[in-house]
């Protein structure tokens, strides 16, 4: 049987199973930790129990064996039956080593006569102090005790005694199985109800998963909801204003071929009604052969304008576009700009004022953003009055740079402001085929002012003008 690794890696990888290795690791770590805290409190309490009533013993027998001055005659039956008893219970063993370090008894009689020099021994000999060590990995207890002399200021010998502790050993490996097995049962029922509870933790993102599935085959177009968690409902929250975006855009896209159809059509529409009267006429005059022939060549070059300003409009929403950028003085520019623009402006006797505060030098691309700047005083050409004026004005602080466009023209009516940067807008229909223009030249001013990282905005009062004010960073920043 083929083993499917994509899938129990992808399972390895979801929140579902972190969930679970997190219950798991909550549910059984404390529960090892408290097995084992109980295993070394009761090893620890059964040692030291086990040396109390050891020293007890011993503190009895020390006593007996410095009254009867064993280590001068160590016959005395009554003390060796009791060494020997003592020996049994606790399944240990006794030596006593005298001053000359000499063991003088030993209840196993293996080193009976061998002279005994241990640290213990020795530190017990010196401050007449009784020390006790647990030796954990041979399981055994060792006790040194100092046996006073007849003056009760000095130590004539000292007591050793080790006390096996297999007993403690066995009950806490009985300890340790019984702890064992609970582990076992409690790891079971953790990985079965944590298995259970991600599940359940996890429903409200499969509900999420859902919608936006059902979304995406289309099955659903309303905005989706699943308040569960607050991690859940801000997931659907920002899916939802991505989807009103997409939504907005897919409307716009609409809109935006449905405007091009238009716009095209219209002077093919022209042409052809013009075409069609001089075919269905005879003997047509020159002069109105002409005439037609004008209408028709004026046609064209709208349709080709229309042409030209979508392709520029294409050419700066791309976001690949390549941008010249280069240091630029922006006094120079708008100079040449309005330079260029003034025999059009005085045709209507609209008087061009530029107003440069300080010198400018400003990383840019010259291209695009002189485009951008000659649409819009343009455009305060076109829609001005006549004998009327444009003012354009320079400033600059540490950071931008700062260009204003401010006509005396009919103004934008409030209703239209937030929408005279969309392609093919016009403020004035019933006046757009007595303007010149394709509805395309602010849509395309942004573009160009966008791909700086700039920023414009617009104040308009119907009947007193309209001022347009664009921010650009002096650094273009890539």
């Amino acid at each position: 049987m083929k083993v499917n690794w994509k899938v129990r890696f992808k399972f390895v990888k979801s929140l579902r199973f972190r969930i679970l290795v997190i219950l798991i690791i909550i549910g059984i770590v404390p529960s090892i930790i408290v097995e084992k805290g109980i295993v070394n409190s009761y090893e620890d309490r059964a040692v030291s129990n086990r040396q109390l009533n050891v020293k007890n013993q011993c503190d009895i027998l020390v006593n007996q064996l410095a009254k009867e001055n064993y280590l001068e005659d160590p016959s005395s039956e009554g003390i060796n039956s009791e060494l020997t008893m003592l020996t049994n219970v606790y399944s240990g063993r006794i030596l006593i080593v005298n001053q000359d370090f000499q063991v003088i008894k030993d209840t196993y009689d293996l080193d009976k006569g061998k002279y005994m020099i241990s640290k213990e021994v020795v530190k017990c000999f010196q401050k007449m102090k009784e020390s006790s060590h647990y030796d954990r990995k041979n399981s055994y207890i060792e006790l040194t005790m100092p046996i006073p002399g007849t003056d009760g200021e000095t130590t004539q010998g000292v007591l050793l005694i080790s006390i096996s502790t297999e007993e403690i050993v066995s009950s806490i490996d009985i300890l340790e199985q019984k702890g064992l097995t609970i582990l076992v049962i409690i790891g079971a029922l953790v990985l079965v109800f944590g298995y259970l509870l991600a599940g359940i933790l996890m429903k409200p993102f499969a509900k999420v998963t859902r919608a936006i599935e059902d979304i995406t085959d289309g099955f659903q177009d309303e905005k989706i909801s699943v308040p569960d968690y607050t991690e859940t409902e801000l997931i659907t929250d920002a899916f939802n204003k991505m989807l009103g975006r997409v939504q907005s855009l897919d409307t716009s896209r609409q809109e935006f071929v449905s405007n091009v159809s238009h716009e095209l059509k219209t002077p093919l529409t022209s042409m052809k009604v013009l075409a069609d009267s001089l075919v269905g006429q005879e003997n047509v005059p020159v002069e109105l052969y002409q005439e037609f022939m004008q209408d028709i060549a004026a046609e064209i070059d709208r349709e080709s304008k229309i042409i030209t300003d979508l392709l520029t409009l294409v050419k700066l929403n791309k976001k690949a576009s390549n941008m010249n950028i280069e240091q630029v003085n922006i006094n120079e520019l708008l100079d040449l700009i309005l330079k260029r623009l003034r025999p059009i402006a005085a045709k209507r006797n609209i008087e061009l004022i530029l107003e440069g505060f300080r010198p400018v030098d400003a990383e840019i691309d010259e291209t695009k953003l002189s485009l951008a700047i000659s649409n819009l005083v343009e455009n305060a050409i076109k829609y001005n009055k006549d004998e009327g004026w444009v003012r354009v004005s320079l400033n600059a602080d540490h950071k931008y740079f700062y260009v204003t466009v401010t006509d005396s023209g009919r103004g934008i009516p409030e209703e239209s402001i937030d929408h005279i940067f969309e392609r093919f807008y016009r403020v004035d229909k019933s006046h757009s085929t007595e303007i010149e223009g394709t509805g395309l030249g602010l849509a395309i001013t942004r573009s160009a002012i966008m791909m700086h990282h700039g920023a414009i905005r617009v104040k308009s009062q119907v009947g007193e003008g309209t001022t347009f004010s664009v921010r650009i960073p002096l650094t273009f920043i890539d």
